[in-house]
């Protein structure tokens, strides 16, 4: 309950007559009169007294407050039921005033020690200053009114554990003649009085009462009788309470005050200790109030942190990407937010503020962390992206590797830590050390990666240059397989090899290995131009039949001028035969094994005795050995892991190659003699010199008479034109049976032919046609030839002659023709 609000001093019922805590009257209170604002700057006053001894009329004067007052005209009645409090107008630093209800009045009878203590013990907790409200005429009096008053104020004192100073004004109501200076040490004798007969803990038994109190007296006029000479002396003794906090100040000791802004909290929790009837341990109070005011600050600056929009902002953006100057705005939003923490709770108890701040700085911290770790995240991908892109563009441009890498790492690494130091927060302890350790493992992975990569490019390089250099010639080395083949194979590897491995060695020279790595790769690099060369020799040895018969066809059917043979009958089948086959048996030896190591063996010479020479060699060979040499899995003095073709293979190779080849020898021999057949059409000498001698008469006979002659050469043409036309020889070239059958069928249709033609001819003739001249009848006669079907030339002849002259020169121009 508020009453009302006149002259701002806010009055409020704090407990009321049953005892109940006013808290949301007591809130209401601090937020009207700003409390909560003024930290331990404020006091607390309370004043005590008889009922109807003038409690709330000296406050209302003296503080200018307006507390309830007892109507004298109605008699002496309770006014102030339970406690009241308001501010005093007026007063700095903020004072805050309480009015207990009166001690000994009838209205609460049995009851009123009891609330009378529990009031009482409740004015010394909280008050800096407490006013006890007495009146003149009892000092001295051993029954008097104030006696019970002051036995109560030192009991409920032994209560409080290791209490205040409290300042102990006797306010002496309506002062008589007798001297201030008089009345003040009766007074301080009968107040040592009841300190000494009051029971006391053992651990006071011989504590002074100066140890828990200052004690100040003060004398007031009647205010019915002498009201001005009452409102002057009060307003003296209301400059006492300006500035009452300083030290020396009637509130000076400022050992156990509540902060302001817990004034409510800590009233209520003492009146709750109190109600329960407990001893009131007031250090243990004030953490207790410490504590839980520390802790509402704390969470009220969390609340307003998490809501704080700078913060909000900052936290949205850090999540998508870094953000510049992180460390410091937020460094800056927290410092605010603890600052704002302290500047509340500053006045309250320095070890749990302390703690509860740094709860407040863990729980700050722990909020804003997953921030913290985002924003180191984004500059450790950030910067190992701009890392790898500048290692890109300093390897394109040339630079070596090992270089490379070791500028750009270091580059970005600082720029990590710049970065990283930009972002740290000041008032946390965080340390980058992983994410930068991750970030250097991403970076030497990366280079590891790029490395072997780059490696494997080199080498894959020279490895092509190898492959290109070595395998066309190594290829068409053994195409021509001699005794000097594998000797230049080897002088071929050594001077690729040799001619790579310094290329190759220069482009390392940049990735700065060690020198075990670099000859390792230079070995490998060897060792690959090695297995080239054996890769190739091992496929061609795979096509080595092949490579043997097209050999052996080149050799065979090509003159040394690489011209085609025909077999004309003059050459020696034999020898051409044996010269191709040795040398396809040469590239058989040369394809039976890897030789690159320039060492000695028997293949070419086993190979020739085996299978070139004749049964005679190969019987005396057997003769010597008593076994047959290709008889075995291996070659003497050649290792399995370098043999390509073993004896065995070679032996069947062999076999098969002679299979295949023979054919092309057979027919190389039919033509031969089929060529010798057709150029002897002469008869035997001896039967030319039989066909002289048994002839000779009819030659005679022909000689003597030329009509024979002529018959005879016209007879000669006949037959000239019949194998012109049935071209005998062609048909005899696919046998006798098959020309003679052709010729059968042929024949009739030519002789009728020529018949045809001839009577022809002799019709012209006899129809009176112009006698032609000589040319004309040559003419004639050679026009007369015609294509048959098989496109073989046919002749005609005139079987009649009309002049000797013209008769001689169709002949010869005839004779002339067939030749």
């Amino acid at each position: 309950m508020l009453s009302d609000n006149k002259d701002g001093c806010c009055s409020t019922h704090l407990i009321d007559g049953d005892g109940g805590f006013n808290v949301a009257g007591v809130d209401n209170f601090m937020k009207e009169v700003k409390l909560a604002e003024c930290g331990l700057s404020y006091a607390v006053v309370s004043i005590m007294g008889p009922q109807s001894s003038g409690k709330s009329t000296l406050l209302n004067h003296l503080f200018r407050t307006n507390f309830r007052e007892m109507d004298a005209y109605k008699g002496r009645s309770q006014t102030t039921k339970g406690i009241w409090m308001a501010r005093c107008v007026g007063i700095e630093p903020c004072t805050i005033v309480m009015d207990l209800e009166g001690t000994d009045g009838r209205e609460r009878g049995e009851d009123d020690t009891a609330f009378e203590k529990q009031s009482a013990l409740f004015a010394l907790a909280v008050s800096d200053i407490v006013l006890i409200n007495m009146w003149c005429h009892d000092i001295g009096r051993e029954q008097a009114a104030n006696k019970p008053l002051l036995k109560t104020v030192f009991q409920v004192m032994m209560r409080l554990f290791s209490p205040r100073k409290t300042t102990l004004m006797f306010v002496i109501r309506d002062k008589t003649r007798t001297p201030l200076e008089n009345l003040e040490p009766v007074l301080r004798e009968d107040i040592q009085k009841i300190w000494d007969s009051v029971p006391k803990p053992q651990a006071h038994k011989e504590t002074p009462l100066s140890e828990f109190f200052n004690v100040e007296v003060v004398a007031l006029s009647s205010y019915e009788e002498k009201e001005e000479q009452f409102n002057e002396q009060v307003a003296n003794l209301r400059q006492r309470f300006f500035h009452s906090i300083a030290p020396g100040g009637l509130a000076g000791d400022r050992r156990g005050v509540v902060p302001a802004s817990g004034f409510s909290f800590s009233a209520q929790q003492i009146w709750k200790v109190i109600k329960e009837n407990k001893d009131l341990d007031l250090p243990a109070h004030k953490v207790m109030v410490a504590t839980v005011r520390c802790e509402e600050i704390a969470n009220e600056k969390y609340a307003s942190f998490t809501t704080n929009e700078e913060w909000c902002q900052l936290e949205e953006a850090v999540h998508s990407h870094s953000v510049r100057g992180f460390g410091r705005k937020l460094s800056s939003i927290l410092d605010t937010c603890l600052s704002e923490y302290d500047a509340e709770a500053t006045f309250f108890e320095e070890g749990v503020r302390s703690s509860k701040r740094k709860q407040l700085e863990e729980k700050l911290l722990q909020l804003v962390q997953p921030a913290y770790q985002s924003m180191l995240g984004h500059i450790r991908s950030d910067t190992f992206e701009r890392f790898k892109e500048a290692f890109d563009k300093a390897l394109k441009g040339g630079k070596g590797f090992a270089l490379a890498a070791r500028e750009c790492t270091e580059s970005f690494i600082s720029r990590f830590d710049e970065e990283c130091t930009d972002a740290i927060i000041d008032q946390a302890k965080w340390d980058s050390s992983r994410v930068r350790d991750k970030l250097r493992r991403d970076v030497d992975a990366h280079i590891a990666e790029v490395c072997s990569a780059k490696l494997a490019e080199v080498t894959s390089l020279y490895e092509t240059k190898l492959n290109e250099a070595l395998a066309g010639p190594v290829e068409a080395l053994l195409d021509g397989a001699s005794d000097d083949t594998w000797p230049a194979i080897r002088k071929l590897l050594q001077r690729e090899t040799d001619t790579a491995v310094s290329g190759f060695a220069a482009a390392l020279s940049g990735f700065e290995m060690d020198v075990e790595s670099r000859e390792n790769m230079v070995l490998r690099l060897k060792d690959y131009a090695r297995g080239v060369v054996e890769a190739k020799t091992k496929e061609e040895a795979g096509r080595v039949l092949i490579r043997m018969k097209d050999r052996f066809s080149t050799l065979f059917s090509h003159d040394q001028d690489s011209m085609p043979r025909i077999w004309t009958g003059k050459e020696d089948i034999r020898a051409i035969t044996k010269t191709a086959r040795s040398a396809s048996l040469k590239l058989l030896s040369v394809m039976a094994a890897v030789r690159l190591d320039d060492e000695g063996d028997n293949i070419d010479k086993t190979l020739s005795l085996a299978l070139v020479d004749g049964k005679a060699g190969a019987s005396s060979a057997r003769s010597i050995t008593s076994v047959d040499p290709l008889a075995s899995s291996t070659w003497n003095e050649v290792p399995p892991s370098k043999t390509l073709i073993t004896p065995v293979q070679c032996k069947s190779l062999w076999r098969q190659f002679q299979t295949e080849t023979e054919y092309v020898v057979s027919q190389a021999i039919a033509a031969q003699e089929a060529s010798k057949r057709n150029n002897n059409w002469l008869p035997p000498p001896w039967a030319i010199a039989a066909m002289v001698i048994l002839g000779f008469n009819e030659f005679m006979t022909l000689l003597r008479n030329p009509l024979y002659l002529g018959v005879i050469f016209v007879a000669y043409l006949l037959f000239k034109a019949l194998w012109v036309q049935l071209d005998i020889s062609g048909e005899f070239r696919n046998g006798v049976l098959p020309g003679v059958l052709s010729l059968s069928t042929k024949l009739l249709p030519t002789v009728m032919n020529l018949l045809r033609k001839l009577a022809e001819e002799g019709q012209g003739v006899a129809s009176g046609e112009t006698q032609r001249n000589p040319a004309v009848a040559s003419k004639s006669f050679r026009g007369s030839s015609s294509t048959n079907d098989n496109g073989d030339v046919s002749t005609s002849a005139t079987s009649e002659v009309t002049s000797e002259n013209g008769t001689e020169y169709s002949s010869s121009s005839l004779h002339d023709k067939m030749q």
